[in-house]
C-alpha cells in the first residue's frame, strides 16, 4: 500500500468510479460528503473515510482529485473559507479532473503555487462505463516532475495518459474534444432532422451513414439512443454541453481566434436548456432539433 492519502471530492457520474478504482488498488483514499450519500457510502463500505469541508480533507491528503460540474465550483472548494487554500498545506497537489474553464484553470494555478501548492489539470474523456472500469483517457497539463509523483495515481482509474505540456492546457484540449464531440451532436440532430423532413426515417439514414466511413463510436452512441431510445447510451447533459460550449468561446475569445460553428453549437444546447430540457442527455438533442423542425425521429415512418 502506497503512504500517500489521495481525497477525491465529487463522487458523480465519472467520480465514483475514479474514486472506487484508487481505493480497491491500495491507495488510503478519503471522499467528500455529497447530496447523494448512495456513492459515498458505498465507497466507505469499501475503506474509504469522509472529510466534511476540502479544508478538513486537504490537511489530511497528499493529493485530492475535483472531479465537479464547472469553475465556479472548483474556484469555492479552492478559495472558500473552509477551502482547500485555507488549509495551508504546502506540498499539496490538486488534480483537478472537471471540464473547467482554462482562463480560471490558469489564475487558480498562481493562487495555490503562492501558497505553496501545485495544480494539475487532467481533464477526462470516455464515459462513466471506462470510469467504472479504470481505463478512462485523461489529457494533462502539469510539469514533469510533478507528473511522475501522480503518476501512480491516474493509472488507477486512466487507460491513456496523455502528458500536453504545462498547466492549463489540459483544460484547453478538453475543450477542443468536447466541442468536436458536441460539435457532432448537433450535426447529427441538424442533419436527421433534414433527412426526416425530406423522407428518410433514423432506419434508412443509420443504414447508409452507419455503414460507412462517417460511424465512430460517437455515433454509435448518439444513435443508440435516436434507434433504439435508449436513453442511458451517452450520459453527458445538455446543460453541461452548453457550459462547455461557453468556455470554448471564451477561450477562443481569449486567443483571438474565429469560432463561427462554436456559437451555432452553443446556440442549439442554449435553446435546449431554455426549454426545459438541460437534463437531457446530448444524443436527446436530435429529439429537441427535430421538434424546431416539425417532425418526430421517434416515429420511423
Amino acid at each position: 500500500m502506497t503512504n500517500k492519502t489521495i481525497g477525491f471530492i465529487g463522487v458523480g457520474y465519472m467520480g465514483h468510479g475514479m474514486a472506487r478504482n484508487i481505493v480497491e488498488k491500495g491507495w488510503p483514499l478519503i471522499v467528500m460528503g455529497h447530496r447523494n450519500r448512495v456513492p459515498v457510502d458505498d465507497l466507505r463500505g469499501r475503506g474509504a473515510s469522509e472529510a466534511k469541508t476540502p479544508k478538513e480533507m486537504a490537511e489530511q491528503a497528499d493529493i485530492i482529485h475535483i472531479c465537479v460540474s464547472n469553475s465556479p465550483q472548483v474556484e469555492s472548494l479552492i478559495r472558500g473559507p473552509e477551502g482547500i487554500l485555507a488549509s495551508g498545506k504546502e506540498g499539496l497537489i490538486v488534480i483537478d479532473c472537471t471540464t473547467s474553464d482554462p482562463v480560471s484553470t490558469e489564475t487558480l494555478a498562481g493562487e495555490l503555487a503562492a501558497a505553496g501548492m501545485v495544480l494539475v489539470d487532467a481533464p477526462l474523456g470516455r464515459t462513466p462505463k471506462e470510469a467504472e472500469a479504470g481505463t478512462l483517457d485523461t489529457m494533462v497539463g502539469c510539469d514533469p516532475d510533478t507528473l511522475e509523483i501522480i503518476r501512480p495515481v491516474l493509472e488507477c482509474w486512466a487507460g491513456n495518459i496523455v502528458h500536453l505540456g504545462p498547466v492549463g492546457i489540459g483544460h484547453k484540449m478538453k475543450l477542443i474534444n468536447n466541442f468536436i464531440a458536441v460539435g457532432y451532436g448537433a450535426l447529427f440532430s441538424e442533419a436527421l432532422a433534414v433527412a426526416k423532413r425530406a423522407g428518410i426515417s433514423p432506419d434508412q439514414f443509420h443504414a447508409v451513414i452507419g455503414s460507412g466511413r462517417m460511424r465512430s463510436g460517437f455515433y454509435d452512441t448518439f444513435m443508440q439512443y435516436v434507434i433504439e431510445r435508449d436513453e442511458n447510451a451517452h450520459k453527458f447533459s445538455l446543460f453541461n454541453a452548453h457550459k462547455d460550449m461557453c468556455y470554448l468561446a471564451n477561450m477562443a475569445t481569449s486567443v483571438g481566434a474565429a469560432n463561427f460553428i462554436g456559437s451555432v453549437v452553443k446556440n442549439y444546447c442554449a435553446t435546449a436548456e431554455a426549454m426545459g430540457k438541460g437534463d437531457h442527455y446530448l444524443p436527446m438533442l436530435s429529439d429537441h432539433v427535430a421538434a424546431l423542425n416539425g417532425v418526430s425521429l421517434a416515429d420511423q415512418d
